[in-house]
């Protein structure tokens, strides 16, 4: 291993061929962003994703493009795919899935207005208050109640 660095260093290729050819033998990690929004009541944003088990709620949420910053991410896909704008303040937690290759980044924030319109990933979003939420899964009622400080 030591000789395959110095030969590395020897070579001085530029950095483009360096990270493309470090892209080919290193394990490469999808970046999902997940959001925690609160209108000016309090309550917390869900959607109900097309894509997952329609009879369940969600927080927002989605992967994010090449050279686009996690929060610029979350704004985008919330905007996307239901009209929707918000504003992700703070991140909350990144938290790896270690069922895949996946590293997701919490961020919380406002629902800062917009009105809803469907696409083809999610067909409803709605406003609950924390003491009436539905059946969420429970990272996601984890990242919650983190959010509002009840751990």
């Amino acid at each position: 291993m030591a000789l395959l660095l110095k030969i590395w260093k020897l070579l001085k290729l530029p950095s483009g061929i360096q990270l493309f050819i470090m892209r080919m033998f290193n394990d490469q990690f999808l970046i999902g962003v997940t959001g925690i929004f609160f209108d000016d009541s309090g309550r917390i944003l869900l959607f109900r994703h097309t894509y997952r088990n329609t009879d369940r709620w969600s927080l927002p949420g989605g992967y994010i493009k090449g050279k686009e910053h996690p929060k610029e991410g979350i704004e985008r896909e919330v905007k996307e795919e239901s009209g929707l704008i918000v504003s992700a303040d703070e991140r909350l937690r990144i938290r790896t899935d270690r069922d895949s290759a996946r590293l997701d980044i919490v961020y919380m924030g406002k629902l800062m207005g917009g009105d809803f319109i469907p696409s083809k990933e999610v067909s409803e979003s709605k406003l609950f208050a924390f003491e009436d939420l539905p059946k969420i899964p429970k990272d996601q009622f984890f990242f919650i109640s983190k959010a509002l400080g009840n751990i």
